[in-house]
């Protein structure tokens, strides 16, 4: 072996240390004040003169929530974490947002409301913007190589002191959900997931409405006309669930009146899982819209319960092998 061959192995190996510990988390600011927030009159109410939370919300008091930002293939993402405020190691819930561009970015209120919600049950939950959204830098590919920032997140968590990083949990709506199917093929490393009126079959929802083709993919898609086969079989779940790993329980949840994403992508799915004996569970709410709003408290305890069972207790995998009498 030659001296400079040594040498440039030597590089390699030292940049590649250096790599590991380099900080991914850039920023992580305190959202102190909420009563100077927009959302913060639907939040609370004046009783005999003085303004507290309404009852309903009244769990801010025992979280934190905080913008963050954090690198991504070399771009600058941003996001939110929050958090209970009690000390501790808790379980982690990474929310993948719905939506594009600024449709759907997350604000405070997602941070008072959806994720503060989940924290104050005791996780530790992370969101990111996506590239080319949100304030953050790089272009939105709608689920493509955006993915990488959801990949990513992971190693964000493992500089948050609170955040327990063996029990990560992957949560995702509309689009969201189908970057969580993104994500769960590349093979990241999570306990459980759950998804609602997830796209999991891009050619069926561009019939549905083909105004998505036009005024979201081509728009988004690096050179969508010239391979539009190969990037709508990539964020169709439906074509690919022998990638699925089968140590990660999926509950899916939709709504049968959801114009956005038909109830029958996620049917679909749910039949393809079942043939690769992929943990799973499906559930179908009679007349329910795109968010599920008309059974919102029942969507939120089974997203809790499937979490606490695969996070927090500790529950044994589905025996998915064909048993019984």
């Amino acid at each position: 072996m030659t001296l400079f061959l040594r040498y440039f192995i030597c590089f390699l190996a030292l940049n590649s240390i250096s790599l590991q510990g380099q900080n991914i988390l850039l920023e992580s600011r305190l959202i102190e004040d909420l009563s100077k927030t927009p959302i913060y009159s639907r939040l609370s109410e004046t009783i005999d003169g003085q303004t507290q939370w309404k009852k309903e919300y009244q769990y801010l008091d025992s979280i934190e929530i905080y913008s963050i930002s954090y690198l991504s293939d070399g771009l600058k993402i941003n996001g939110l974490m929050v958090k209970p405020k009690a000390e501790g190691k808790y379980p982690c819930i990474i929310y993948n947002r719905g939506g594009n561009r600024n449709t759907g970015s997350l604000k405070i209120a997602h941070g008072a409301t959806l994720l503060g919600q989940m924290a104050s049950k005791g996780y530790v939950v992370i969101a990111s913007q996506y590239r080319g959204s949100g304030g953050s830098e790089g272009q939105e590919e709608f689920g493509g190589a955006d993915v990488n920032d959801v990949l990513i997140l992971p190693r964000v968590l493992q500089e948050i002191p609170a955040a327990d990083t063996s029990a990560i949990g992957l949560f995702g709506w509309s689009r969201g959900g189908m970057m969580t199917y993104r994500a769960l093929s590349e093979g990241m490393k999570v306990k459980a997931a759950v998804v609602g009126g997830a796209l999991a079959d891009m050619p069926a929802n561009i019939e549905d409405r083909p105004e998505m083709e036009k005024g979201v993919l081509a728009e988004l898609v690096p050179n969508y006309e010239a391979n539009k086969e190969a990037e709508l079989q990539k964020r169709s779940a439906v074509s690919w669930p022998e990638k699925f790993p089968k140590d990660v329980p999926i509950l899916l949840l939709h709504g049968n009146a959801d114009w956005r994403v038909k109830a029958d992508q996620s049917l679909k799915l749910a039949l393809l899982l079942d043939q690769e004996r992929v943990p799973y569970r499906l559930m179908i709410f009679e007349g329910g819209d795109h968010g599920i709003s008309e059974f919102r408290e029942e969507v939120s305890d089974e997203v809790i319960a499937w979490f606490d069972r695969f996070l927090k207790d500790g529950e044994a995998l589905p025996n998915m092998k064909y048993h019984g009498r």
